[in-house]
């Protein structure tokens, strides 16, 4: 396994990104028992998250809707491209009822993003927050978006459904944008973020680092997404799933992400999880905290 993965990125992982897998347990096994037989599609597997086997050993997992293609072809994803299936009506209630098993207090969902569709999937995402919350009503809920093209009435249909988090990642900086994504634009991820701000709902961005960029860059990010409004940031080391997708240019210090998370900080983010292994959902319900507690005047 380390001999492809250094095949993929060129040269070999440093130490601090060699983790030790968990043991896969009984947590582990029904997790994985309910998302098979749920028929439900995960950003764990398709992602090929590094976290997968601890976040689904302590019974989280971060649920994927509207399929398992997406219509855009981003050269640092791993999920799969090509033509999607129509919307399942079921999967509202599968989604809710596999939390509800799962036992889950703080869910995440997001999706591939769906250009096909009229309303890229908004009535979809709001049917899933509105039947979550119905059978789960203890359990917060956040949200991983795609840009919508920043069409503030789509956008609206998800915020009025009331997640207590609405996250869309920014992924780079703003010069590498044209090369790693394939249609979204930096301005419009902000333009999504500057929407959910002014609704009053908690936004949330994420941000890959090891792709080129400067650390200026990633600072300049940093400040783009407080004047926008956002709240919570994970920045994160981006892994290259195959051969196929951009090479790694850098391995980012432990210490490097420690810079970062005290210049986020500093820039008054009510949260900031930024290390090596930080994905955008990784230890979530910390954040949704931090966000609540911050709202009520507390600082984090």
């Amino acid at each position: 396994m380390s001999n492809d993965y250094d095949k993929v990125n060129g040269h070999t992982k440093p130490e601090w990104l060699k983790i030790k897998l968990p043991q896969q347990g009984d947590a582990y096994a029904e997790t994985a028992r309910i998302v098979r037989q749920h028929a439900l599609n995960t950003i764990c597997s398709s992602a090929m998250c590094p976290n997968k086997a601890e976040c689904w050993g302590r019974r989280t997992a971060t649920f994927m809707i509207l399929g398992d293609a997406c219509t855009r072809n981003c050269k640092f994803c791993a999920t799969k491209t090509g033509n999607p299936l129509p919307a399942d009506s079921d999967e509202p209630k599968r989604i809710a009822d596999s939390i509800r098993l799962m036992g889950i207090r703080h869910a995440v969902i997001t999706s591939v993003t769906r250009d096909d569709l009229a309303d890229g999937g908004a009535r979809h995402w709001a049917a899933v927050v509105g039947t979550v919350r119905a059978v789960n009503p203890q359990t917060t809920i956040e949200l991983l978006i795609p840009d919508l093209c920043a069409d503030a009435g789509l956008l609206d249909i998800i915020i009025a459904s009331s997640p207590d988090v609405i996250g869309h990642n920014i992924e780079t900086v703003e010069r590498l944008t044209p090369q790693v994504r394939s249609r979204a634009r930096y301005d419009v991820s902000l333009a999504v973020l500057r929407h959910i701000a002014a609704r009053g709902a908690v936004p949330k961005s994420g941000i890959m680092v090891g792709m080129g960029e400067t650390e200026d860059e990633v600072l300049q990010t940093l400040d783009d997404l407080c004047e926008a409004g956002c709240r919570i940031v994970t920045l994160g080391q981006y892994l290259r799933p195959t051969l196929k997708h951009l090479p790694v240019a850098e391995y980012v210090t432990p210490e490097k992400f420690e810079t970062y998370r005290e210049a986020a900080l500093a820039r008054g983010f009510d949260y900031v999880a930024s290390a090596p292994l930080v994905r955008s959902s990784y230890m979530a319900e910390r954040a949704v905290a931090a966000a609540t507690l911050t709202s009520k005047g507390v600082r984090h």
